[in-house]
């Protein structure tokens, strides 16, 4: 199964998601960011290639359809609400990741 964490700017808690759950060999998974000055942006590859997307914010579900529109029309969006107010890697973050996304796919102990 192949996972797409969307935040911002790619730098925090799409890229912590991404190197939290890459780790289980399961899953093929990828991050981006929806602004012009992120680490990596998303684009349509990015879109076409994920089975699942989550997002971090609901701004972040509201770009993707403005830009990506029909291509977003089979896929899963996954909104997990959680806020700006984290680090890279941090503690709170990764646990918060772990339950809300095991709400809809298989994590690992």
């Amino acid at each position: 199964m192949k996972l797409l964490f969307i935040c911002s700017r790619n730098k925090w808690r799409s890229l912590t998601a991404e190197k939290v759950f890459e780790q289980y060999h399961m899953y093929d998974v990828k991050s981006a960011g929806t602004e012009d000055n992120a680490r990596i942006k998303v684009n349509s590859g990015h879109v076409g290639w994920a089975d699942l997307i989550f997002v971090m914010e609901k701004k972040h579900e509201r770009r993707l359809k403005d830009k990506f529109g029909q291509e977003l029309n089979a896929k899963q969006i996954i909104r997990l609400d959680i806020p700006d107010e984290y680090t890279f890697m941090d503690e709170e973050l990764i646990e918060l990741l772990k339950i809300r996304v095991s709400e809809f796919i298989e994590v690992p102990e």
